[in-house]
């Protein structure tokens, strides 16, 4: 018997499977069996590198700041990221622009 992986988004251990997909009861949430690994969510970067928890990587493309006038350069190195589900699935800290989500198509594992 294979054990289903808890939700991404609120942690609940009673996710079924319905066909391709996975779903939470607890919040609703459903999402594609196939981005789940044993250990979580599947990213890969701009080059289909797998990508995990706590690595660094680097902005490939110029990116506009949502809300700002300032622009994250190429070549940015960004520290210690967190994967997340959705859109932005990256979580990291930036010096100089603070907490922001980054798509991983605009990065590169180091």
């Amino acid at each position: 018997m294979t054990t289903l992986p808890a939700c991404p988004v609120c942690q609940a251990d009673y996710t079924w499977q319905d066909g391709d997909n996975l779903n939470c009861p607890s919040c609703g949430h459903i999402w594609s069996a196939a981005d789940t690994t044993a250990e979580g969510l599947v990213v890969r970067d701009a080059n289909g590198n797998l990508l995990a928890d706590g690595d660094s990587v680097t902005v490939v493309k110029d990116l506009k700041v949502k809300g700002s006038s300032s622009t994250l350069k190429i070549g940015t190195k960004v520290k210690s990221i967190r994967l997340v589900e959705g859109d932005h699935n990256i979580d990291c800290k930036i010096d100089g622009f603070g907490p922001m989500k980054l798509k991983s198509e605009f990065v590169k594992k180091n």
